[in-house]
């Protein structure tokens, strides 16, 4: 018996070593060697080391590293997947679990009493047995040579009764075909995944906090830029007024000078709102009341500039650093794996169970050896029909597998679409930036000359009104232009995928 047992055991173990299901090889993704974008820059001067890892730093502005600082500590959205990480951890502890025996332990008293009615032999009644040999007649109290009878209790005339138990059941379903390994191999892949996903909130949090910093000075700067010229607008209003007054100037010239004025002042309101708006943004990104900001943001301070260049060599490897892609890629590996999971439930199971304990009628006698009881045995399960239920699951993971692959590849090609439309959105606004600079120059020139060939009268009022007008339109172009060449850079360096190595918790 024991024998055989032991031979089956070894089989069975024996056949631990296979594991169902197809191995995940990571699949190769085919990158160009540089990005295109990188070597549309110009290169009139040597392009500036550009630490990715803390990209956030390379604009100068420690009110920016503070807020980055705070939200990284506080983001709901990272905090949030921080908790889908533990949880994913969790779940992997679960799963190896599943790989060793379980051991229940028990312990219970039961005090019961047999039915009268339930059996045919009366209570107290018993079969009787002769105590002694002879060869008359006669009872037990009668005489004669024969030996006298004893009633002998069976089950049913106990009436009341104790019963004490206590013990262990154990069982083990040993993982012969791989389905708990490959089910253990997913959720460390789920879990990798999660802290991909983890990181991938950690750039989001990097880049949103940064650009709505950004568009926050940014409005500041145009706010500042529309008050100046309301207020230069106001003084030649003055001046018409003035000459109005002399009779050296016509209403014309004050009602155009005054429509000027109030056209400028009017885009007032609508940059305050935008400059509250972004405080509230960034109130929620560090989880705080949305005004909770405001004494600290409101007051005006420099558009943050990032480097005039970054490197023009920049290598298309850098994108898998992203997140996002490695998230993708995990992904893979978790469909990949489930195949196993699914494919290992056409196999048979194995199974042992086994239990050890003591029972006894009385307390006294509980501990002794003859109350002792045990079992085991190995145990065989195995679908027989299921109308094809199993067969359609690993179906269904393969067709899953195939989608994840094909996100993979999607999220690869979208990786490099990122990168260049940065790339190309930076260089352009560059070049436009340096155009509507020397645009200012040349409109604060044309406004001097208007003021000074219209005191002379040499020309009309309105060349001044117009001279004044494409001033105001180039200097507010221009400072949105700034803003649009730091924010372009900050979603370059998103598309990088940079940022969360220096601030990841293991």
């Amino acid at each position: 018996m024991r024998q055989s047992l032991g031979v089956a055991l070894t089989a069975i173990v024996g056949l631990g070593g296979c594991t169902v299901g197809p191995d995940y090889h990571r699949p190769t993704s085919h990158l160009p060697d540089r990005f295109a974008g990188a070597s549309t820059q110009p290169t009139t001067q040597p392009a500036e080391v550009v630490d990715i890892q803390r990209w956030w730093q390379t604009f100068g502005d420690s009110g920016l590293n503070s807020l980055i600082d705070r939200g990284v500590a506080s983001n709901l959205d990272v905090r949030l997947a921080t908790a889908r990480v533990r949880e994913a951890r969790a779940q992997v502890e679960f799963n190896r679990a599943g790989l060793f025996p379980t051991v229940d332990s028990s312990a219970n008293y039961t005090r019961s009493r047999s039915s009268r009615n339930a059996v045919g032999v009366p209570f107290g009644g018993g079969s009787t047995t002769p105590t002694g040999g002879g060869t008359g007649s006669g009872g037990s109290t009668g005489g004669g040579t024969t030996g006298g009878t004893t009633a002998t209790p069976t089950a049913f005339s106990i009436g009341e009764s104790n019963l004490y138990q206590a013990g262990f059941d154990a069982g083990w379903e040993i993982d012969v075909f791989g389905g708990t390994r490959r089910a253990i191999e997913a959720a460390q892949y789920s879990y990798e995944a999660q802290i991909e996903a983890r990181r991938n909130a950690l750039v989001t949090l990097l880049s949103e906090v940064a650009r709505n910093y950004v568009m926050l000075r940014g409005f500041q700067h145009e706010l500042a830029i529309v008050r100046d010229n309301a207020a230069a607008q106001r003084n030649t209003l003055k001046l018409q007024q003035d000459k109005l007054q002399a009779g050296i100037a016509t209403r014309l010239n004050v009602a155009q000078s005054l429509a000027q004025v109030a056209s400028t002042e009017s885009q007032i309101p609508t940059l305050q709102t935008e400059i509250q708006q972004a405080i509230h943004r960034l109130g929620v990104l560090l989880d705080q009341d949305p005004a909770s900001l405001e004494a600290e943001l409101a007051p005006d301070a420099p558009l943050p500039v990032g480097p005039s260049q970054i490197p023009p060599d920049l290598p298309s490897e850098l994108l898998r650093r992203r997140p996002d892609v490695r998230h993708a890629e995990r992904q893979l590996a978790v469909a990949t794996a489930n195949i196993g999971v699914a494919t290992a439930d056409l196999f048979p199971k194995f199974s042992l169970t086994g239990s050890l304990g003591l029972e006894s009628l009385q307390l006294k006698s509980f501990a002794d050896s003859a109350s002792v009881f045990w079992s085991v045995g190995p145990t065989v399960s195995w679908r027989v029909f299921d109308a094809g239920r199993i067969r359609a699951n690993i179906r269904v993971q393969n067709a899953r597998q195939e989608e994840a692959f094909l996100q993979y590849r999607q999220a690869v090609r979208q990786s490099l679409a990122d990168v260049e439309d940065a790339l190309v959105a930076y260089n352009r606004e560059q070049a436009r930036r340096r155009a509507l600079h020397d645009a200012v120059q040349a409109n604060l020139e044309a406004v001097d000359l208007a003021k000074q060939l219209n005191n002379a009268g040499v020309v009309d009022f309105l060349n001044v009104l117009t001279a004044q007008l494409q001033l105001y339109q180039s200097q507010d172009q221009l400072a949105q232009s700034e803003q649009t060449v730091s924010t372009d850079l900050i979603a370059l360096y998103k598309a990088l995928g940079g940022g969360w190595e220096a601030i990841d918790q293991p």
